[in-house]
């Protein structure tokens, strides 16, 4: 406990890591409020929400602001998918490849691009949220104004919190869009622990809470070792003469991680698992297999659901990881720079190996990803609230994982760079930009 008050004495003693701690706290502060902050002509008390199917799922990721109607009401999302279509079109198109080669400038025009995508997006989703979520009665002015203004609003609202997420990234602790996501999600985690805690009522039942706090300790100390876990590929550097001195000769190493795909195969599969449901829907009162199929997939507790929900996220796994792990681009790079591999020819060689390696790896990194996707609903069956089982794995604990150890090796690096003692007794806490890379 001494060690612990000591290092919240060196973070804030630190007057750059204070004002960064103290920007992202405000940051994320006007981002919550902006949560409850319902769009003009709407009566609040009239609004059903959300209550599970990918509506639900949106509303977890904005922390209650989907089903409120707020300002908000789609957040940082439409930045997201505008994100990812923009990275798929960076490994398709060659114009964005030669963009993404610029180097600083080519970085800004995407940054830019993706920035007027994602108002097209959010225009198109919010007709959808508009139509979707708010009910008739409870839109207090005329239809075709409400729906105008509100697309307006919404848009704007994103646009904000693309800003906040950019101010948070320059001027605080993290990622920004990151850490707007994990604190959307986290927001519910007090909510439903009270629940759980109040639900599980007698001697039985607090034990049966004990045990549910103790999974989830393990269940995250097994998402840690999945998020951090690396393959290390050593690389040798030749020697180079420059005037007087010598340099390179050293031996490094390229760290392949174990899953490299991140959250990513988990979201496609979690978009994709709504379809039959939706299409079952348009046939359900003429065919039995239809009505059959819908309830099938609308329930995700079901062995079908579950077992369909794996199989996609290791297919996509695998595919996420062949575009964004180039093995080509590593040899050349390598190559370039006057790296090996010991005992591995460079080029082509060097190529095959580190795509044999990355599909090793990916084949125990996607079971591994598909076991954590699928416990909420196991735990959701072993008795425990939907509330709280969604904390249990899936998106939401990678999320919360991956912002939660990135924003303490930042803090970890101030200390270390103003010669404080690390936050772990080992001295460091191991992060993905302390990884030599080749």
């Amino acid at each position: 406990m001494k060690k612990f008050i000591t290092t919240i004495r060196n973070i804030f003693a630190i007057e750059d890591l204070r004002i960064r701690i103290i920007n992202t706290i405000g940051f994320l502060l006007i981002f919550r409020l902006g949560s409850f902050i319902v769009l003009p002509g709407i009566d609040p008390s009239k609004l059903t929400g959300s209550s599970g199917g990918i509506l639900g799922f949106l509303d977890t990721f904005l922390g209650g602001a989907f089903s409120n109607a707020s300002i908000f009401g789609l957040g940082i999302m439409p930045y997201i998918s505008a994100s990812i279509v923009i990275q798929l079109l960076t490994v398709a198109v060659p114009y964005f490849q030669k963009m993404q080669k610029e180097g600083e400038s080519g970085r800004k025009k995407i940054t830019q691009i993706t920035r007027v995508l994602t108002i097209f997006i959010t225009l198109a989703q919010s007709i959808g949220y508009l139509s979707t979520v708010i009910p008739a009665e409870a839109i207090l002015v005329n239809r075709a104004f409400f729906t105008f203004s509100s697309m307006i609003i919404l848009t704007s609202g994103t646009i904000f919190c693309m800003y906040l997420g950019e101010k948070i990234t320059d001027k605080g602790i993290g990622n920004g869009i990151s850490m707007l996501i994990m604190i959307g999600i986290i927001s519910r985690l007090p909510g439903a622990l009270v629940y759980e805690a109040v639900q599980e009522q007698g001697l039985s039942n607090a034990l049966f809470f004990i045990g549910e706090i103790m999974a989830l300790f393990f269940v995250v100390m097994a998402t840690v070792l999945l998020t951090k876990g690396v393959r290390k590929v050593p690389v040798q550097y030749a020697k180079q003469v420059v005037g007087n001195q010598v340099y390179g000769g050293q031996r490094q190493y390229i760290p392949l991680r174990v899953n490299s795909a991140g959250v990513m195969p988990i979201i496609f599969a979690q978009a994709l698992m709504f379809l039959p449901a939706m299409i079952a829907s348009i046939w359900a009162d003429e065919s039995d297999f239809a009505s059959y199929i819908g309830s099938t997939f609308s329930d995700f507790y079901s062995w079908q659901y579950n077992l369909v929900f794996g199989i996609m996220i290791i297919v996509f796994t695998f595919f996420y990881t062949a575009i964004t792990v180039n093995p080509n681009q590593i040899a050349d790079d390598m190559k370039r720079n006057g790296g090996f591999v010991p005992g591995i020819k460079p080029g082509k060689q060097t190529s095959e190996f580190i795509d044999n390696i990355v599909t090793k790896i990916t084949l125990p990194g996607s079971f591994f990803l598909a076991i954590v996707a699928v416990l909420p609903a196991f735990a959701g069956l072993l008795g425990v609230s939907q509330q709280f089982a969604q904390f249990y794995g899936g998106t939401s604990l990678l999320i919360m994982v991956g912002v939660v150890l990135d924003t303490l090796q930042q803090i970890e690096s101030y200390l270390l760079m103003r010669h404080y003692e690390g936050m772990m007794k080992s001295g460091k806490v191991r992060g993905r930009s302390q990884a030599a890379v080749a």
